[in-house]
């Protein structure tokens, strides 16, 4: 377990003097973020998180980062306005809850990016994958040894519900109707893979406990779940 920023950057915030800069806490999303004094600051700091919690943050940046993306193409090629205005909200909420991480991070003296995502070590693992981490269960056992046939990194997501490289070139090239039926469908596979990723960090044991976090993750799910729906019925009307 990790601890909040750290004994020594809690020793740091008593020794300042009380005229230096406020501490600053982010707030939740939707909230906004306020001062908070140096004795509330040791008490952030006396909180625990797990490293599955980092790495959600981690990936989560990157998650909602190509959600961004998607949404910065729509404003040229999209031919549907319900379809912009969807696009314009889900941005707007997506970036302040980028920031809510990049904050809840750095407060923490932690990386913004994960060491796997770094190293360019390929795709996240799956769900099941990574349940057989947490029982011990090896999904190969059994199958003879023979080797999984060769994966194409071009139409691989690198976690959950991301759109691959293919599929954003696809996106990238396409206009008008058809532009807004590939959007809602890829941006429908993006909302559930955020679910999804949701779901991992809740069934880690101890992970999700932190309060700012398991507010976060509360807010992802039930807006991502509207969202959804307000998109299906939207691609059921083109």
């Amino acid at each position: 377990m990790f601890h909040y920023l750290g004994i020594a950057l809690a020793g740091l915030i008593v020794a300042q003097d009380p005229v230096a800069a406020p501490i600053v806490n982010p707030g939740a999303p939707g909230a906004a973020s306020r001062q908070i004094t140096a004795a509330e600051a040791v008490d952030l700091s006396r909180t625990t998180y797990t490293e599955q919690d980092v790495r959600f943050m981690q990936h989560m940046i990157v998650h909602h980062g190509q959600a961004v993306e998607m949404v910065e193409l729509l404003q040229t090629r999209a031919s549907s306005p319900a379809v912009r205005a969807i696009g314009r909200r889900i941005a707007l909420s997506q970036e302040a809850e980028i920031d809510l991480m990049q904050n809840w991070l750095l407060s923490r003296g932690l990386p913004l990016e994960a060491a796997d995502l770094h190293a360019g070590h390929g795709p996240a693992p799956s769900a099941s994958t990574a349940h057989d981490a947490r029982t011990g269960h090896d999904a190969h056992a059994g199958h003879g040894g023979h080797g999984a046939a060769p994966v194409d990194p071009d139409t691989v997501p690198i976690m959950p519900g991301m759109l691959s490289p293919a599929q954003m070139r696809a996106l990238a090239a396409a206009e008008g109707p058809e532009f807004d039926r590939l959007f809602l469908e890829g941006m429908i596979q993006h909302h559930q893979g955020a679910l999804d990723m949701v779901d991992e960090l809740l069934s880690w044991p101890d992970s999700g406990n932190d309060p700012m976090l398991s507010d976060f993750a509360a807010s992802v799910v039930a807006d991502q779940s509207a969202e959804i729906l307000r998109m299906q019925s939207l691609l059921s009307e083109l």
